[in-house]
């Protein structure tokens, strides 16, 4: 009755989940179980690495090029956050998940990260009571030379800045006053320099933030102690205006836009290359002139003034010797006397006609016996012309072109030859003339001021990239390659540790026993004897039949051997107090 009550309570324990996966470790040994543990712990930890390896491209920059101050307080800020975060290969860059990026930022720079490694303003937000004037002006100055730092770190080229300001003390007299100035010290990225108008702007950026501060009493240093403050004013004197470069190459590639437009339906896209080269006139001239052409034409002769004068006197009526021939009046003479007309004056009045026996000089009509020899006349006249003069002022236009040099070369025709290859073919002389015009036209040549042009047929020569750079050493292929590699090994590992290891020891574990039987009846059956198999196959014994046998066996064992039974029992009493 006992062996009954045992195998009925280890035939209800058979269902439950975990006396099935004891019985299962059972079969195994110590080493199979050991290497089973090991075997899935492998597999668990190579799961969770290749996870971690495809995650990591989900990580992105969240500050670079940082400070170690600046760097410590955003990873202790990422700490209490529970961030999780790591950097960069160089070590350079701070990098969390792609989808808090934006949020860790705005959140950090609510605690005021990053600070930038320089004090601003917010020195002024916790003045203590009772500060000294002298002590709120030096927190003002640091502040804003904080400020103006973080403002000249965000240009591209600078990785660094320093201002120091040098405001004097305001005096009540004229005489005393001194200007303000102030010096940057600049620490710019390896290979990058800063271009004059960025110079300017700097220096235009702290001006306009001191008053009374001119842009040329600052001065700016790069981090080898170069000075870079005249840098723009070297240039100018040199007469190298980065302006005038560019208006260069912007007009040279106007005219190579023109020309390869025009080209590009006669040849095909690609099949020309074109380079001009041109000679800007940057130089600037204003001229004035003053020309005198003579008045000597009459009909355009134009008068300004004129002035006429006319005297008479006479002598008295006895002079000389006395005598009869000095005392007799004067012969009348024979001509009369004629005023000749002035050029010009035609609003005069018309010279009244003379009278015989009378004289008519300065306006003045008398009869010559009444004036008495001898008469003396005199008379002036002036006439003033306008003078012909012509002013002209001309101011010559900047960057006129002074003259333009064009090379054009014109890839061969490709044509197929017999055997089906193809085959370059020079253009005709004709068809290289046609885009030789074609090229004056859109680029606009002047034989008068010296432009040059060339036209050159050549077969190009073509460059497989390919063939150029094998593809063991193109980088995407062996990054490409490394990340097959790495996945394949771990799939690899992986796969021999599922089906080599695991496998194996999976069907040793589920596999049946030797008989259908479990419990006392199934070791005693095999241990007893194989009489009763047989009749149990051959005459199919019920239930309460095959029991009696079973206990019949089991007593007949005993007997038999009773230190065999009781070391089975000990053995079904330690397994079930364990």
């Amino acid at each position: 009755m006992a062996a009954a009550g045992i195998e009925t309570t280890e035939t209800a324990g058979a269902d439950n989940p975990l006396d099935r996966a004891r019985e299962a470790l059972a079969r195994l040994t110590n080493r199979q179980k050991v290497l089973l543990i090991v075997s899935v712990a492998a597999v668990v930890t190579l799961l969770i690495a290749a996870a971690t390896l495809l995650r990591q491209g989900e990580f992105k920059v969240l500050f670079s090029n940082i400070g170690e101050r600046d760097g410590g307080a955003i990873i202790a800020a990422l700490e209490q956050m529970n961030v999780p975060y790591k950097f960069s290969e160089s070590g350079s860059a701070i990098l969390v998940h792609d989808s808090r990026v934006h949020d860790v930022r705005l959140r950090l720079a609510a605690q005021g990260l990053p600070r930038g490694g320089a004090v601003g303003f917010e020195l002024m937000e916790a003045q203590k009571f009772g500060v000294s004037q002298f002590a709120e002006q030096v927190n003002y100055q640091r502040g804003l030379e904080g400020e103006l730092s973080r403002t000249i770190q965000s240009i591209a080229a600078v990785q660094a800045a320093r201002v120091h300001l040098a405001i004097p003390k305001p005096s009540v007299f004229m005489r005393e006053e001194l200007k303000p100035s102030a010096s940057v010290l600049l620490n710019l990225y390896p290979g990058r320099s800063l271009e004059p108008r960025q110079i300017a702007g700097i220096q235009n950026l702290v001006a306009a933030s001191v008053p009374q501060l001119a842009p040329t009493s600052v001065t700016l240093l790069d981090q080898s102690g170069a000075l870079l403050s005249q840098m723009k004013s070297k240039l100018l004197e040199a007469g190298l205006d980065p302006t005038q470069v560019k208006y260069i190459q912007e007009v040279e590639a106007s005219v190579i836009k023109r020309v390869e437009d025009i080209l590009a339906p006669i040849v095909g896209p690609g099949n020309a290359r074109v380079q001009i080269a041109a000679d800007i006139d940057f130089s600037q001239s204003e001229q004035t002139a003053e020309t005198h052409r003579p008045n000597a034409t009459p009909p355009e002769i134009s008068i300004r003034s004129q002035q006429s004068s006319e005297t008479a006197s006479t002598s008295p009526a006895a002079q000389g010797v006395p005598g009869a021939l000095s005392n007799q009046p004067p012969v009348p003479a024979t001509a009369p006397l004629t005023q000749p007309p002035v050029p010009g004056a035609g609003g005069a009045a018309p010279a009244t006609p003379p009278v015989p026996g009378q004289i008519n000089v300065a306006g003045v009509q008398a009869p010559v016996a009444s004036v008495g020899p001898p008469i003396s006349t005199s008379k002036n006249s002036t006439v003033n012309y306008e003078v012909d003069k012509t002013i002209r002022h001309v101011r010559q236009a900047v960057g006129t072109i002074k003259r333009l040099s064009a090379a054009v070369v014109v890839n061969q025709r490709k044509e197929v030859a017999k055997d089906g290859k193809a085959v370059n073919k020079p253009l005709p002389d004709a068809e290289v003339k046609q885009i030789s015009d074609l090229v004056k036209e859109a680029m606009g040549f002047n034989k008068e001021r010296g432009d040059t042009i060339s036209v050159a047929n050549a077969p190009f020569t073509v460059i497989d990239k390919d063939e150029g750079l094998p593809p063991w050493r193109d980088p995407e292929t062996v990054s490409l390659t490394k990340d097959l590699v790495k996945y394949g090994v771990i799939a690899a590992i992986i796969a021999y540790l599922l089906l080599g290891v695991v496998r194996p020891l999976l069907k040793t574990m589920l596999e049946k026993p030797a008989t259908t039987e479990s419990g006392v009846g199934g070791r005693i059956d095999v241990v007893a004897g194989e009489e009763g198999e047989e009749e149990a196959t051959e005459n199919l014994p019920t239930a309460a039949e095959l029991l009696e046998k079973r206990i019949a066996a089991a007593r007949a064992l005993a007997q038999q051997d009773p230190q065999l039974v009781a070391n089975i029992i000990k053995e079904w009493t330690g397994a079930n107090g364990g």
